[in-house]
């Protein structure tokens, strides 16, 4: 999370990640529980029935866990997690932050476009500054400028591709969008945070996390908007 600098959510329940032992917020990372079949199943949600364990969202740490049977073992049980359980993980966690960001549009909280962003950011509503991963810097950097220069903290996220991005506005790219203040931006920082352990983001220091990546060439600047040992545990 940034506002060029950061953004701390606290009081959050807080978990024990099976890869490090190491206990963190229960939103930075992932529940999985067992299906009746005995399959791992993602509990993004963390609201499916019965004993979960937890695991930082973090690309290195999920392929540790399936490689070296991390989940066997703290279910002490057969589980086979499967070797493509990052970019899985990765696809869903895209897919709710571009629903997220979807609902918050239809609820009339959610811009996208350079200048309509913009306006939001002028007039204070926006609480989110979010750009796509692959857009051209110059026209990123006008608006970044904006967020870090207003009085009120404006995080920003930039995880998502442009193509991606476009999918919550139902259009086939975006590159700029904002999101008002309130649940819906909370709620997709929560996502973006997880997403961007997942897309090999850097480690967080002191709570918080930049969340922008580079991914390919870049794209119209939106004025024209066209990623050993662990102890056994279940939840807590």
């Amino acid at each position: 999370m940034t506002r060029g600098g950061a953004r701390k959510i606290r009081d959050k329940p807080e978990r024990r990640c099976i890869a490090t032992g190491e206990r963190g917020r229960a939103d930075r990372l992932i529940r999985f529980v067992l299906g009746p079949s005995g399959d791992l199943v993602p509990d993004l949600a963390a609201k499916l029935p019965g004993r979960g364990v937890w695991l930082t969202a973090d690309r290195d740490l999920v392929n540790r866990a399936a490689a070296k049977k991390l989940f066997a073992r703290a279910f002490r049980a057969q589980v086979a997690a499967p070797t493509d359980l990052a970019d899985q993980l990765e696809a869903m966690l895209v897919r709710r932050l571009v629903d997220v960001i979807g609902l918050a549009r239809k609820a009339g909280q959610a811009v996208a476009g350079f200048e309509k962003v913009r306006a939001r950011l002028k007039d204070g509503t926006a609480g989110v500054l979010i750009q796509a991963s692959d857009g051209a810097i110059d026209g990123k950097a006008k608006l970044a400028r904006l967020a870090d220069g207003l009085a009120g903290d404006v995080a920003r996220i930039e995880v998502l591709t442009a193509q991606e991005l476009g999918l919550a506005f139902g259009r086939e790219f975006a590159i700029h969008a904002a999101l008002d203040r309130g649940g819906f931006a909370d709620r997709a920082l929560a996502e973006a945070s997880r997403l961007a352990g997942l897309r090999a983001i850097g480690p967080e220091t002191d709570g918080t996390q930049r969340l922008e990546i580079s991914a390919g060439a870049a794209a119209s600047d939106g004025r024209q908007e066209g990623p050993e040992t662990a102890p056994r545990q279940g939840d807590g």
